[in-house]
């Protein structure tokens, strides 16, 4: 009878070894070595390298802009600051700019349609200057997108749309914005989806390697979309409290199993 126990015992003991091991083993998918961010940097020593590939933020057709201007007859220039584009549905803070059309064109006061697709804020605001020097004293001109925004999805902390005040924004810098990438995110496998002249393009993007900085895709443009590839491991690590759930029944289960060869 001592020796049916003993057995009964090891196999009881041997499930329960074999069922540990199996959930040890879908927790631990993610590999280290396809986690750190740009792997071939040098990082013993202070490196750096030119930027070449710095572009400014180019206006397009639906951006809203935001143009203040500034003159000695100030009363005239002040026809600039009225506009509303969208009132919105807080009529307290209504929203002032201008908005690009279809045709890359805004309709300004004074100026009539101006041409500023293609332009920056800062040759858009330069322009503007030399052509309304006919109509005002010392005008001086600040141009600002104010639609700037970016969607960031998949496997990140935060999925969301992001919109920057600024007309510098990273692909580095949108990440952080969502919180950075998920522990089981595929760092290797970002898209980033982007309208260039009028087509969808997929770009194939990876943190692990420094070279992502000399990209031509690193600055990015208003509605760039940011998609993260989650690893195989994410099923696991979504699945992990059904997958407790399961060992805590198995290891009841064997309990239960024990005290009945036990008792009987």
């Amino acid at each position: 009878m001592k020796s049916r126990t003993s057995t009964r015992t090891a196999k009881l003991f041997k499930n329960l070894v074999v069922v540990l091991g199996i959930t040890a083993a879908l927790s631990s998918c993610t590999s280290y070595k396809k986690i750190p961010y740009f792997q071939d940097l040098d990082r013993s020593k202070v490196t750096s390298e030119a930027i070449t590939n710095m572009s400014s933020l180019t206006i397009q057709p639906d951006d809203q802009l935001s143009i203040s201007v500034t003159s000695l007859n100030q009363d005239a220039a002040n026809v600039f600051t009225n506009n509303i584009i969208n009132a919105g549905t807080d009529a307290l803070n209504p929203v002032y700019g201008y908005t690009v059309n279809a045709n890359g064109e805004v309709t300004l006061p004074l100026l009539g349609v101006v041409k500023v697709s293609g332009l920056s804020s800062s040759e858009l605001a330069t322009k503007l200057q030399q052509q309304l020097t006919a109509y005002l004293s010392k005008p001086t001109v600040a141009v600002k997108i104010v639609s700037f925004k970016v969607a960031v999805l998949g496997d990140v902390m935060r999925p969301n749309i992001y919109r920057s005040t600024s007309d510098r924004l990273t692909v580095t810098e949108a990440l952080s914005l969502a919180g950075d990438l998920n522990i089981t995110a595929k760092r290797d496998d970002i898209t980033l989806v982007r309208e260039i002249d009028g087509k969808r393009t997929y770009i194939p993007l990876d943190l692990t390697s420094k070279n992502l900085f000399q990209s031509p895709y690193f600055y990015m443009k208003s509605n760039d979309l940011l998609f993260v590839q989650p690893s195989k491991s994410k099923l696991a690590t979504v699945d992990t409290g059904y997958r407790n759930a399961s060992l805590i029944i198995s290891a009841l289960t064997l309990v239960a199993i024990a005290i009945s060869l036990f008792t009987n």
